[in-house]
């Protein structure tokens, strides 16, 4: 069934016309850029790294500011772009080659079945997005597809808290302060499930290092609306599997 959403340009254009743009913090640009320099760290540290280690904690309490960012940019580029479906067309592509390359770095194998990467988990959030603003859809309809989405999203990376953010981040897109509550709710909830679960495993604090997420939170506050001054469209894209598979080349290949 064909999703109506040519309304949703109509419905938001006045807003776009009438939104004032803010003068200084950090723009969508910059945000995409301290992402993807925390997830280097982060990916470097599951590499190369012992998880134990003072130094492998503090890199993945850095790399929890990624997650939050993305998801965020996720939410601002289905409200600017003009195009939603070549949006959610590109983002598939690149969640169906980054699968590979998430594979290839955590296990060392192109087999194409294993959890799959947060690029997949970005896609399905966007698609939740598209679901939820489409006028064919009874509420129940829109209601249950989420739920799918959300349960489909627990094999990627960031489960179907990416797919909740993205979701929050949409929701309360014109009240900057009611994003960032939601997003710390949504984001405390999720860290103490993910304690239970790991105390049951018999090391509750095994996850702790997820309390980086909130490194997120002064980073949305100074987003200034601007996308930039140079577009950063398919830098992070391209930048997500091309490091996984270096590393992983590193990993298997040259340090084997």
């Amino acid at each position: 069934m064909a999703i109506d959403i040519s309304h949703r340009n109509e419905r938001y254009s006045r807003k776009i016309v009438l939104t004032p743009k803010k003068v200084g913090g950090l723009s969508g640009s910059i945000l995409k850029l301290i992402a993807i320099a925390a997830m280097l760290i982060d990916h470097i540290a599951w590499g190369f790294v012992p998880f134990g280690s003072i130094a492998g904690q503090a890199m993945h309490i850095v790399g929890r500011i990624t997650a939050p960012v993305m998801c965020f940019m996720v939410a601002e580029g289905y409200y600017h772009t003009r195009n939603v479906r070549a949006y959610a067309l590109r983002l598939g592509i690149f969640a169906v080659i980054s699968h590979f390359a998430y594979g290839y770095f955590h296990w060392g194998t192109l087999s194409p079945f294993h959890s799959t990467s947060v690029i997949f988990t970005l896609f399905l959030g966007l698609m939740a997005l598209i679901l939820n603003d489409s006028q064919r859809l009874s509420m129940n309809a829109k209601y249950g597809l989420t739920l799918i989405i959300a349960l489909v999203s627990m094999i990627c990376d960031w489960g179907g808290i990416g797919v909740v953010w993205i979701i929050l981040f949409h929701m309360y897109r014109w009240d900057r302060k009611m994003q960032i509550k939601s997003f710390c709710i949504a984001g405390a909830v999720y860290i103490i499930i993910d304690t239970i679960f790991c105390a049951f495993m018999g090391r509750w604090y095994n996850d702790l290092f997820q309390i980086g997420i909130f490194l997120a939170v002064p980073l949305l506050m100074k987003y200034n609306g601007l996308r930039g001054k140079y577009s950063m469209k398919w830098l992070f894209y391209v930048f997500y599997p091309a490091h996984l598979a270096l590393l992983g080349i590193i990993k298997y290949v040259v340090l084997k």
